[in-house]
């Protein structure tokens, strides 16, 4: 009880004694402040009494906080609201800046998974697998492929209490499927949210002519039209043109296609081929792509009759047309004999085409023929090719194939003295010579069609009077 009663007696003695001396230290204080300030007045030299209490001022106040504070909002604290006391200006610390996203870009390897991918960039197995969940939704990860890009993303993570890093944190996993798809897992509160990014791509038109004087790849090529297009420019004129023996110095090819640019203008994509021609010593060779109600796209002259035929001439790119039909002195047996079919001469490797629709008889091998395919294009034709290196992908017996489609690869199997494709063409069980062959013309468009055909081949010829033709020198510089 003594020690609770303390308190207010030390208060009420505190105040008598503050209350005997208010007087006399009020006195001698005033006295004092004089004093100190005349002797600053002389040794200063300021102005007179009556005339220094601005300056004075001036010289002690004290700088004003808010200019000299940190940058950063400021505020004021609840002591301002209470009476008496002299407002105070509290300084918010700065906001700190918004942690640095730390992209790592990768490329997907042979026997990748997509949780491989992810652990190799660093991310933490949990995280991952919550990232691959949500984007299955969107994306199956088993369709990853050699060689796609991966993206994925991290923030730094505050350091734990015991002051050991936690590691970074994945904030996005982006997929790209193409140049104008991305499949994307986003962090959220709750997790990670599945995402499909579309870039949209402006259209253009490409116009590529010019003099052939050596082969048409070559030649398209140097004004700067594609590889990939000048492929598919070949195969629509190969029901019509032998391109190892039609070709001559001083042709003239043109070609028209689409071509698609990202948002800073790079061209990322080349659509279809609209328009080509060939002028082959004096005849010119038009097509025109168009797409018929049924939704089969297809080329068509200027009159509407369709390129293609039942089976193409030659069945393989450029490849050099090494030995004719007909006898021949045989380069292993050392006789002459009759040879049945065309060879090819190409590189070990080079991609071989069915030459028309139909199903496949045989891939196997066959004799002096080695791997060997052929195929039933319906009761009357057949085509066969030998010497393969291998088979394409799900070429077996019973398979149906298409017409330009890759069934095999040029080898030297069988009796070969070199990699070459021997091809044969058979009517009714009998060998013809390819070259010679009347083949049936396709499909002839009439009607309605052909008025819709002649309406589209009229915007593509205005697209082509409109678009400035590559030229060499152009694709030089570029």
């Amino acid at each position: 009880m003594a020690r609770k009663q303390s308190a207010p007696r030390i208060w009420r003695d505190s105040e008598r004694l503050a209350g005997q001396g208010e007087g006399r230290f009020t006195a001698y204080g005033i006295i004092l402040g004089l004093g100190v300030f005349m002797a600053l007045a002389t040794a200063l030299d300021l102005p007179a009494f009556g005339n220094a209490n601005g300056r004075a001022l001036e010289l002690v106040s004290v700088p004003d906080k808010a200019a000299t504070a940190p940058l950063g909002p400021v505020t004021t604290t609840d002591i301002e609201a209470q009476e008496g006391s002299e407002p105070e200006l509290a300084i918010s610390p700065p906001a700190q800046a918004e942690p640095v996203i730390d992209e790592r870009h990768l490329t997907v390897r042979r026997g990748d998974t997509l949780m491989r991918v992810l652990r190799r960039a660093g991310a933490k197995r949990e995280e991952a697998h919550t990232a691959i969940g949500a984007l299955k939704s969107i994306f199956d990860p088993r369709r990853l492929k050699v060689g796609q890009k991966l993206t994925a993303a991290f923030r730094p993570e505050p350091e734990s209490d015991g002051n050991a890093a936690k590691g970074d944190a994945l904030v996005a996993v982006i997929v790209t499927l193409d140049v104008e798809r991305s499949v994307s897992a986003v962090r959220t509160e709750d997790g990670f949210e599945a995402q499909e990014i579309v870039q949209s791509l402006e259209p253009s038109f490409v116009r590529g002519a010019d003099r052939i004087d050596d082969s048409l790849f070559v030649s398209a090529r140097r004004t700067g039209v594609p590889a990939r297009v000048i492929m598919d420019l070949i195969r629509m004129f190969s029901w019509d043109v032998d391109f190892q023996r039609e070709i001559r110095h001083g042709d003239r090819f043109e070609i028209l296609f689409e071509s698609f640019k990202d948002e800073d203008g790079r061209a990322v994509k080349n659509g279809d081929i609209l328009y080509a021609s060939l002028a082959l010593s004096g005849e010119d060779l038009q097509l025109y792509r168009f797409a018929t109600e049924d939704g089969a796209v297809d080329y068509y002259d200027a009159k509407g009759q369709s390129a293609r035929k039942a089976l193409m001439k030659t069945p393989i790119d450029g490849a050099r047309l090494s030995s004719r039909f007909g006898k021949r002195r045989h380069p292993i047996l050392g006789y002459t004999m009759m040879h049945r079919g065309l060879d090819f001469a190409a590189p070990r490797g080079t991609p071989i085409m069915a030459a028309g629709d139909g199903v496949v008889e045989r891939a196997s091998r066959y004799g002096a023929y080695g791997k060997y395919v052929r195929i039933r294009h319906n009761s009357t034709y057949k085509t066969a090719y030998a010497h393969l290196k291998g088979y394409a992908k799900g070429v077996r017996s019973g398979k149906r194939v298409r017409q330009g489609q890759i069934i095999g690869y040029v080898g030297t199997t069988g009796r070969s003295t070199g990699p070459h494709l021997h091809y044969e063409v058979h009517r009714n069980g009998k060998k013809l010579n390819p070259l010679k062959l009347k083949l049936p013309t396709g499909k002839k468009l009439k009607g309605s069609e052909l008025a819709r055909f002649l309406e589209e081949k009229a915007k593509t010829d205005v697209a082509l009077n409109e678009t400035p033709a590559s030229s060499r020198e152009a694709s030089v510089k570029r």
